[in-house]
């Protein structure tokens, strides 16, 4: 059994749903949830742009076509996506990093990406 770490944000509080529309997370639970088997460590709560949708394809993860056979309709600017925290680091270092809904980022993004860095993105 895949057991989660415990559901706190990156202020320390309850973890806030990230999106149930589109279904995301690790567990596909609307939340930005993690365990050791999340190797991509989905634990930012991203706003899509496109800009960044443009970004994460050229890079290789192309989260913008449909997919059907996975049930995934693609993601369009606005919708909210748990982001791998390295995508997200590396996205920043690129200049093209969506904004962040700090309440539902886990705790477990600062493993790898800085509050600082983090917190320039908060959504307001």
């Amino acid at each position: 059994m895949i057991e989660k770490d415990p559901s706190l944000n990156v202020l320390g509080t309850a973890l806030a749903p990230c999106s149930t529309e589109p279904l995301t997370g690790f567990f596909r639970d609307g939340h930005c949830n993690t365990c050791a088997e999340d190797q991509g460590s989905h634990t930012v709560c991203a706003i899509m742009t496109a800009e960044f949708l443009a970004f994460s394809k050229y890079v290789g993860n192309d989260l913008s076509t449909p997919r059907p056979e996975f049930g995934f309709a693609g993601l369009k600017p606005g919708d909210h996506w748990c982001l791998c925290a390295g995508r997200f680091l590396q996205a920043h270092d690129e200049g093209c990093a969506p904004r962040v809904n700090l309440a539902a980022t886990h705790q477990r993004a600062l493993d790898i990406v800085p509050l600082d860095i983090l917190a320039i993105y908060g959504a307001h």
